[in-house]
């Protein structure tokens, strides 16, 4: 190597980075200073890094304070670095400063772009703040930037969690008339909320829309509509859809055989539950332990030890104290939970989104929205009570409609009763 070779630019920030990486914002630094010595001043690649740093450290105002620095510095901010700072705030679920720094973009010289706008939604809707989602949209038609697949996508997904498809695929049908071509995760959004709403059918149905669409379906919402078959207890169906995907190239997974073991079992049926262990190591996939204790459930649900007992001498474990231990959650019993954790996170998630009459502009996102305020109590046990306040807007007067709903969840084991508090926001 040559003896004369100096560290540039590029030398530092990749130092900067490792750094950074590693969490430790004051080495990363020592770094910068040692930069500016050596003649080099820190460009926005530097500060974006750092900026970066400071953001997933849950330290997002450090990150806005590095502007002054950058300006010190005659660096000026980009789009990039203030999408860290938004994003960064957004993450915290500080909305508040988040869309205060978009407003100060303006002094920065720096427009905010479709992925500062679509981080600001998804933000707002955490936080089911129905307000901020109609700010956000006002402004990006005031900036004449217009929603994209993400932006619809993110708006479904808020709609799926709670439960209400009728205003999820209300967004889908927009965002095909506003001429944006959904992608496997819009599709996926529109499977997974049909599957949770008991719909299986309409999960499936999905499949030759895709197919219109160009969209090619993948293994995540092939499973989803088989688990929603087997939840409703109609296997011919799962079966089918498993035999649709193979037919198509895709390869099942170990989470594709557990649905349908965990089913057969459901079905009581779990000479096909250990079928499809060996199908799976004719498709070179190696069955986990746990997959192998679905089937051993499955035959002792029925009441044959001995075959139980048959499965597991085979493995590696001992089939005693896998028998004797306390039950683990069925397949079913974790998949609802991962729904219900999906779709109430804490008490507040309802989201507060908007539904389009043509999804041609964000203008035209807006026009009904729902509850933002809620409270639970721990007194019930047993119903789970939500109550959403929509407000329905016409060309002479705005109306409020109150729905009122209650879902028995037995089988999760976990359930609550809701109290509104809720404040109807009105939107012409």
């Amino acid at each position: 190597m040559d003896g004369n070779a100096k560290p540039n630019d590029r030398t530092y920030n990749i130092l900067v980075r490792a750094w950074c990486n590693k969490k430790r914002l004051d080495q990363a630094w020592n770094v910068v200073d040692k930069m500016v010595a050596s003649g080099i001043q820190p460009d926005a690649v530097t500060f974006n890094t750092l900026a970066r740093a400071y953001a997933e450290n849950g330290e997002t105002s450090k990150a806005e304070r590095l502007m002054l620095e950058m300006q010190h510095n005659k660096v000026n901010p980009n789009e990039r670095t203030c999408g860290i700072v938004v994003n960064g705030y957004c993450k915290e679920g500080n909305m508040t400063d988040a869309l205060r720094f978009v407003y100060r973009m303006k002094d920065l010289g720096v427009n905010p772009n479709l992925v500062i706008f679509n981080s600001l939604i998804k933000g707002f809707l955490n936080i089911t703040d129905t307000d901020g989602v109609d700010e956000v949209l006002t402004l990006m038609e005031e900036f004449g930037i217009k929603p994209d697949v993400i932006t619809f996508s993110t708006i479904m997904n808020a709609w799926s969690s709670a439960g209400l498809m009728e205003k999820c695929q209300e967004i889908f049908d927009d965002m095909i008339k506003a001429d944006i071509e959904p992608d496997i995760h819009s599709f996926g959004i529109l499977a997974k909320g049909y599957v949770r709403a008991g719909d299986p059918a309409k999960a499936e149905s999905l499949l030759s829309f895709m197919g219109k669409s160009g969209v090619h379906p993948n293994v995540v919402i092939f499973t989803t509509i088989m688990s929603g078959w087997c939840t409703a207890g109609k296997m011919e169906h799962a079966w089918g859809i498993f035999e649709k995907m193979c037919e198509m190239g895709i390869t099942p997974n170990t989470k594709t055989f557990e649905t349908l073991i965990w089913g057969y079992g459901e079905a009581r049926q779990p000479w096909k539950a250990e079928d499809l262990l060996h199908i799976m190591e004719e498709k070179g996939i190696v069955p986990e332990m746990r997959t192998i204790e679905l089937v051993a459930e499955a035959w002792r649900a029925i009441g044959l030890m001995d075959e139980a007992m048959r499965l597991l001498n085979e493995s590696k474990e001992d089939p005693e104290v896998i028998l004797n231990k306390a039950p683990e959650q069925s397949l079913e019993t974790i998949s609802r939970k991962q729904s219900l954790n999906t779709s109430y996170p804490n008490a507040l998630q309802i989201p507060g989104v908007v539904v389009s009459d043509n999804g041609s502009s964000a203008a035209n996102i807006r026009g009904q929205m729902i509850s933002k305020r809620f409270e639970f109590s721990s007194e019930s046990m047993q119903n789970v009570t939500r109550t959403m306040c929509v407000t329905r807007t016409s060309a002479l007067r705005v109306q409020p409609l109150v729905i009122c709903r209650r879902q028995f969840q037995s089988q999760v084991g976990i359930c609550r009763q809701f109290e509104n508090t809720c404040r109807v926001v009105y939107i012409c």
